[in-house]
C-alpha cells in the first residue's frame, strides 16, 4: 500500500510517502509562507523523489483537526482535490494523534497545539504504544494539572502548544525537555497514524472526508456572545 499523508493543521506543514512500513520520503516546513504556496510543491516533489505518480497512490491522509481553521481547510480541499478524480480511499487524522506517532520511547506524550488565550487543543498518549489515554479537548493549561500529577513518566509534550505547557508543569517530576526542534508535527506521524486508524476503522471517500475543528471559530464565537448580550438587554427590558 502507497500512502500520501499531508499536515497543515498548525505553522509547519509537513508530507510523507510510505509504502508498508517503510517511509519513502518524509519533509517539514517552517518558513512562514502560507500552506497555500507550500503544499503542492512538497506534494509533487516527495512523488517525484519517490518515483510515483498518483495512479500508483493507495491512501491519502490528512491531519482533519483540531488546528488553524484555515490550515486545516487548505489540507483538506488539497487531499480532496487529489482524491476526487480516482475515487481514492482517504483518512482524517487527529492532529494530536499525528503529533503523537512521531514520537517514541516509554511513557506519556501529549500532543498540544496553541488554542490561543491561554488555552490549548491537546491529548495525551502512551508513548511505546501510542494507545490513546484522553480525548482530544481545548481547555485552559491549568485543566492539564490533574492528568500531568498522574500519569505514567516521563511525560514529553509536542506540538506548537508545547512551550505554553512546559511554562507551567516543566518543574513538575518525571516531566522531560523536549527541544522545539524535535517536537513539531512530522509527516511520518501523520502516515503512522493514518495506518493504524486506517487498520482499525477502514477509510472514507474524498466526499466523507471532513474537518473536526472542536470548538466554534473566533467569528462564530464572538457572534454567540453578541446574541447573549442581547437576549440579556431584552429580558431585563422586559422586567
Amino acid at each position: 500500500m502507497n500512502l500520501l499523508a499531508v499536515d497543515t493543521a498548525g505553522k509547519t506543514a509537513a508530507v510523507a510517502l510510505m509504502a508498508q512500513d517503510r517511509l519513502l520520503y518524509e519533509a517539514q516546513l517552517n518558513n512562514g509562507l502560507t500552506h497555500s504556496e507550500t503544499l503542492l510543491p512538497m506534494i509533487d516533489t516527495a512523488l517525484r523523489c519517490a518515483g510515483l505518480g498518483m495512479e500508483q497512490l493507495d491512501l491519502l491522509a490528512v491531519t482533519n483537526g483540531p488546528g488553524s481553521f484555515t490550515g486545516l481547510r487548505i489540507g483538506l480541499s488539497v487531499v480532496k482535490g487529489l482524491a476526487q478524480p480516482r475515487q481514492l480511499p482517504c483518512v482524517g487524522v487527529s492532529t494530536l494523534a499525528a503529533l503523537a506517532y512521531g514520537c517514541t520511547g516509554e511513557g506519556t506524550v501529549i500532543g498540544a497545539l496553541d488554542a490561543r488565550r491561554g488555552q490549548v487543543y491537546w491529548a495525551a498518549f502512551d508513548l511505546a504504544s501510542h494507545a490513546r489515554l484522553t480525548d482530544d479537548a481545548a481547555e485552559p493549561v491549568e485543566k492539564l494539572e490533574k492528568f500531568i500529577k498522574t500519569c505514567k513518566k516521563p511525560l514529553l509534550f509536542v506540538g506548537d502548544g508545547a512551550t505554553l505547557c512546559y511554562n507551567r508543569y516543566g518543574q513538575e517530576p518525571g516531566v522531560a525537555p523536549c527541544p522545539p526542534a524535535l517536537g513539531i508535527l512530522r509527516g511520518a506521524g501523520v502516515a503512522l497514524a493514518a495506518k493504524a486508524q486506517w487498520e482499525r476503522e477502514g477509510a472514507v471517500s474524498p466526499a466523507q472526508l471532513l474537518p473536526d475543528y472542536h470548538r466554534l471559530s473566533q467569528a462564530e464565537r464572538e457572534r454567540a456572545a453578541r446574541e447573549e448580550q442581547v437576549q440579556r438587554g431584552n429580558g431585563n427590558h422586559g422586567i
